[in-house]
């Protein structure tokens, strides 16, 4: 742990040639062969710290290699665990320059409290067909319907070079090389740049929890060593290997491991400009079972190393917004180092989706706990609403454990149902009311059906078909991030239950800043299948309230109620309201009519 870094580790293109440098304590010898010397073995020379190093003069970017790795009568053919381009997992390492051109690229991401995320899969987001995969240029031709919609973030499932040519991502083999059949590095880069442009941050998915697994994972027995025939050098080679997904937990604890992962944070927020990372499954890199609070299986290394990996990601970019999904509750996550804590931006809420789903896809509406609702809204980590990020819909939620998109629990087979439009509206209400920052997983704004897998095409279609629905979450998201200065409570800390109706299913309740014109904001959702008429709710302040959204409005759908009110005059502290069945509204105040 006292071990310094070492210097360009990987394959390092200069004007003149190629720097090569592997880790490889315990071979007898390292040779690097590739198309520069017509796959002639060239000797590595030992730094005598188990690493290996030479230079290869006139090699070029563009160009294949590998490592012929020995020990004893063993040869091994290995991969550039630093590779950053692979012909196919089980093909070659491709050198890379990384000159790519960022132009003017200046971008600096919105504070979290005023950030819409998108949580997107390049496999599948945007493709021609089923029998194709995904790009990032493609992905690149629908980056203006994200900025209209009004997302400011969006957040990439992992898109690390996978033994598949699909999958979710989290199967990563080589975590410094970005999917060829995505566009590779420099397609990604591209992403990058345009998202940008627009004034969208960019957030990557990182997997370090575990490696691979398949079984042509080239870091296995990387240099040919292991005990209790475990995976070597980059893994535990004993009961602390084991996770959900295969004998790959990384060794948290041996230095040159740790530089391995730190090196691959720097690279995406320094060489690659990203925004921020998500870490998948936190909970397994600092417990061997995914436990929250068991010492025995305890993993000390990996809570270091997630301190780490913080402390070096805002040393690199203060802007950054790092995200666990740790799904334990933990307060302790997005705590400070300081304070003993992992260091955090935020984490994933995992109560709040599962709140939502057993309400909304509820068949009967006396089976609906607005009690339950309210509590999960009130959830707070360390006192700060942002340290949380609240879905109602994530690949998780709706692809893990028979699992499925929350439009099609409310009505299986049926999403173009009047109640899975309108139920489904509430869930996303609730999302860009709530305190913590607001997800979507693509396609859930144009009612996207089914659940979420690695080969189903998005139809893009129902963009048109419900293009009402769209409408809706475009008029939410401006008030969200307090577009037009009539909404900033809900950019703000505060929030408070003002009424709960468990016989009427109706609940109200209050979000602000620092409180005030403009700032207060009232949400009122009606969870029941019937209209509610003369409706008394306590509001915050005498005066008149401005109804800013209504989502049973018939501009959203032609076969919505359109019932509501423009406005509500109150005189002390309550007034009279009427809401449409499994409706949301959203008031505030223009302005102190005394100023």
């Amino acid at each position: 742990m006292s071990k310094s870094n070492k210097k360009e580790v990987g394959a390092i293109t200069h004007n003149n040639g190629v720097s090569f440098r592997v880790w490889a304590p315990f071979a007898s010898s390292v040779a690097v062969t590739g198309s520069f010397n017509n796959w002639a073995h060239a000797e590595m020379v030992s730094e005598n710290d188990g690493y290996w190093a030479t230079f290869i003069d006139n090699a070029q970017p563009g160009q294949e290699y590998k490592f012929v790795i020995h020990n004893g009568d063993s040869e091994l053919y290995k991969n550039d665990p630093r590779s950053l381009q692979v012909t196919t997992t089980n093909g070659n390492s491709v050198l890379v320059a990384n000159d790519f051109d960022w132009g003017d690229d200046t971008h600096i991401p919105v504070p979290f409290n005023e950030q819409i995320i998108y949580e997107l899969h390049v496999g599948t987001f945007s493709r021609v067909d089923a029998s194709t995969i995904g790009t990032f240029d493609q992905v690149i031709d629908k980056l203006d319907y994200l900025s209209d919609l009004g997302i400011n973030t969006i957040e990439l499932m992992p898109i690390g070079s996978m033994s598949k040519d699909r999958g979710w991502g989290y199967a990563t083999d080589y975590i410094y090389a970005v999917e060829s059949l995505y566009g590779g590095r420099n397609g990604f880069m591209e992403f990058v740049k345009q998202a940008h442009l627009r004034g969208i941050g960019v957030t990557l998915d990182v997997v370090y929890n575990h490696i691979g697994p398949d079984d042509g994972l080239d870091l296995w027995q990387y240099d040919g060593w292991s005990e209790n025939d475990k995976g070597g050098i980059y893994f535990y080679n004993d009961w602390r290997s084991e996770t959900p997904w295969g004998e790959t937990r990384p060794d948290y604890g041996r230095h040159e491991v740790r530089q391995y992962i730190l090196d691959n944070v720097r690279m995406w927020l320094k060489d690659c400009r990203l925004d921020g990372l998500r870490l998948d499954s936190t909970i397994y890199i600092r417990n061997v079972k995914g436990l929250n609070d068991n010492p025995d299986t305890d993993l000390p290394d990996g809570w270091s190393l997630l301190q780490a990996i913080t402390n070096l990601a805002l040393r690199i970019n203060p802007y950054a917004m790092l995200i666990a999904e740790d799904v334990s509750g933990n307060e302790y996550i997005t705590k400070p180092k300081a304070d003993g804590g992992a260091g955090f931006s935020t984490q994933w809420e995992v109560n709040l989706p599962s709140v939502l789903h057993g309400v909304l896809d509820a068949v009967n509406d006396s089976d609906r706990s607005i009690t339950a609702i309210s509590n999960a809204l009130s959830r707070y980590y360390n006192g700060d609403a942002f340290q949380r990020v609240v879905y109602s819909d994530s690949h998780d939620t709706a692809g893990n454990d028979g699992g499925a998109r929350l439009s099609e629990e409310i009505s299986p087979g049926k999403v173009d149902s009047v109640f899975a439009r309108k139920r489904s509206l509430i869930a996303s209400a609730i999302i860009l009311t709530a305190p913590g920052i607001p997800m979507f997983l693509q396609g859930q704004e144009f009612m996207e059906n089914g659940n979420f897998n690695d080969w189903k095409v998005l139809d893009w279609h129902k963009a048109k078909k419900f293009a009402g629905i769209v409408l809706a979450h475009k008029h939410m998201i401006a008030l969200r991030r307090n577009v037009y200065g009539q909404t900033r409570g809900l950019v703000g800390q505060n929030f408070t239950v003002l009424h709960l109706n468990e016989d009427a299913k109706l609940l109200a309740y209050h979000r602000w800043d620092q409180g005030g014109y403009g700032d207060d904001v009232v949400v009122i959702i009606n969870f029941a299948n019937q209209i509610q008429k003369d409706y008394v709710v306590n509001f915050p302040r005498p005066g008149i309230w401005q109804v800013r959204f209504n989502s049973d409005w018939k501009g959203y759908s032609q076969d919505f109620k359109d019932v509501g009110i423009d406005k509500v005059d109150i005189n002390e502290v309550s007034g009279s309201i009427e809401i449409g069945p499994y409706a949301v509204l959203i008031l505030s105040q223009d302005k102190n009519p005394e100023a």
